[in-house]
């Protein structure tokens, strides 16, 4: 395996797993994130399977993304998979209660870092003829719950955005697709709180929620099967979950 794959959000969750099990599959992998030191870490762990290298930026700085991206190495320029991972939610309020500053925070991060990486990269793909971008959506990306108002917009935009991909995409052979998980205990239900850790917790109480190893091995399938087999659109729920709102609790 020779491909290079770039994983956005890569600290945490989704992000993390998916690194950890591409890694262990030969892909070289570039590392993206905010904390230094826990890339720094993830680096070292990762380097006894494969070619790592990491990159410290914010998505939602434009400036930032190009500039990191445009740094990378010749051994890592070729960006095969585009993993667009990174995303959050914040607060979970009524639409007329919403903080100005975490609707901001999930546009920025969920719609326009997602855009911005995928614009540095994508032009690359187009003179390839080839590449792979995984979007990471959510169940919010198919049906708006209460209180979700924002986040589920964003979410609707990233399913709209990837269908607008692989339609754009289409003629240059580039394959696009997203998953959408539903309930995954990661730090996702610690931010969406903002640090109400028993607050989070209580949204996985009584049910074996998806991990995030999971939704990794999916990715990984998705990414490993014959060109000619594009997964278009995924959608991934624990067993207990029927819909945002529909829950089997023990």
């Amino acid at each position: 395996m020779n491909k290079t794959a770039l994983v956005t959000g890569a600290t945490s969750g989704i992000g993390k797993a998916t690194a950890q099990i591409l890694a262990k599959n030969k892909y070289k992998i570039i590392l993206c994130g905010r904390r230094e030191d826990r890339l720094i870490a993830l680096e070292k762990e990762l380097s006894e399977f494969t070619e790592v290298h990491t990159l410290s930026f914010d998505v939602r700085d434009k400036k930032a993304v190009f500039e990191s991206i445009n740094s990378l190495p010749e051994a890592f320029s070729k960006i095969d998979v585009l993993i667009n991972n990174a995303g959050n939610a914040h607060g979970l309020d009524p639409i007329q209660n919403g903080d100005l500053d975490d609707w901001d925070a999930m546009i920025d991060i969920n719609i326009k870092g997602l855009l911005y990486v995928s614009k540095a990269i994508i032009p690359q793909m187009i003179e390839r003829k080839s590449g792979h971008i995984i979007n990471i959506g959510s169940t919010a990306a198919k049906e708006v719950y209460p209180n979700g108002n924002v986040y589920c917009s964003t979410k609707h935009a990233v399913d709209a955005l990837n269908q607008g991909m692989r339609i754009d995409l289409n003629p240059y052979g580039i394959r696009v697709g997203a998953i959408h998980p539903g309930m995954v205990s990661t730090e996702f239900s610690d931010v969406r709180f903002k640090g109400d850790t028993e607050k989070a917790a209580s949204i996985y109480k009584g049910l074996d929620p998806l991990q995030a190893a999971d939704i990794a091995d999916i990715i990984h399938f998705v990414v490993s099967r014959p060109y000619h087999v594009n997964i278009a659109d995924l959608v991934v729920m624990p067993t207990a979950q029927a819909s945002a709102t529909i829950v089997k609790r023990n």
